[in-house]
């Protein structure tokens, strides 16, 4: 029983994970307004490490040596995962619409399964290409609102690349997250990924400062700045490391799929949006691929 249990835990991650993941389209839609896009990216991150530092200092100091041999991949890792896919979708929405950056992010997992494929010989399976398809269908029906004539009348811009950028960010960060293994604990790995992704964000950080607009520090930043720390920094990306460690990068990818879906229910939460008959169907199509594919976990 308790094997069943476990078993059905990463899969019921793929779920969970992604309802704190789409909390940051809150930030995207709301922080932006108070907190420039690349400031706030460095600031959560910053916040991140800040916050973890004191739990997993021993240990870090205990396991340098696995510091010492690691950093160069967990640099790489969070430039990834915290600084193109941090501070690229905030960059996106200042110029992209909220549908466009939906279509491109979810891209991501086709990038996953290739790459994965291409060079890390992870098989692709009849099951898991149904899977995919019909997460790609449902998604897209959300986000076209049931009407092909939305998906022809599309108009992409530079906040567009941004996005692109982002997606494939997400796919290396997935990709190489699972696959260069570690020898520290999860939080220890994470807090030096955070710190990492500050040290790349850092001159981009500056020059926005410098160049473009300051950011200035009061309640709404700090506000802002922790929530997305916390919601869809710490707790979303520990809980898909949790998933990948079990599911594999490809997998656990179709976590965007989800997120699509959780996005649009934030929409109507927070945001005065209506639930239409195509956001049933589309959830749906993302649900029942996600489950054919755990047929093949």
């Amino acid at each position: 029983m308790n094997n069943s249990k476990n078993s059905y835990l990463p899969f019921l991650l793929l779920f969970i994970q992604p309802i704190f993941m789409a909390s940051n389209l809150i930030v995207a839609r709301g922080g932006v307004e108070y907190v420039p896009p690349i400031s706030l990216a460095f600031w959560r991150w910053t916040a991140v490490f800040l916050i973890l530092l004191p739990f997993t200092y021993s240990s870090l100091k205990k396991n340098f040596k696995f510091v010492k041999q690691e950093y160069k991949r967990i640099f790489f890792i969070g430039s990834m995962g915290c600084g193109v896919c941090g501070a690229f979708p905030f960059l996106a929405g200042q110029t992209t619409t909220v549908t466009n950056m939906g279509i491109i992010y979810s891209s991501s997992p086709i990038f996953i399964i290739i790459i994965s494929s291409l060079f890390f010989k992870e098989k692709i399976n009849l099951l898991r290409i149904i899977g995919l398809v019909s997460c790609l269908i449902g998604v897209f029906a959300i986000i076209i609102k049931g009407d092909l004539s939305l998906l022809i009348s599309l108009k992409f811009t530079i906040g567009d690349l941004w996005m692109l950028a982002s997606a494939i960010g997400w796919a290396l960060y997935s990709i190489y997250l699972f696959y260069w293994k570690t020898n520290l604990k999860i939080f220890d790995r994470f807090t030096l990924i955070a710190f990492f992704g500050v040290v790349s964000l850092l001159p981009f950080y500056l020059i926005e400062e410098a160049f473009f607009v300051r950011t200035v520090f009061n309640s709404d930043f700090f506000m802002w700045v922790l929530f997305a720390a916390i919601s869809p920094g710490i707790i979303a990306f520990t809980l898909y490391t949790m998933a990948q460690k079990k599911l594999g990068a490809s997998i656990t990818g179709f976590t965007l799929y989800i997120f699509t879906v959780y996005s649009a229910i934030y929409g109507v939460l927070f945001f005065n949006e209506q639930l239409e008959y195509y956001h049933y169907i589309g959830t749906a199509l993302v649900f029942g691929g996600v489950y054919i594919v755990k047929r093949k976990v």
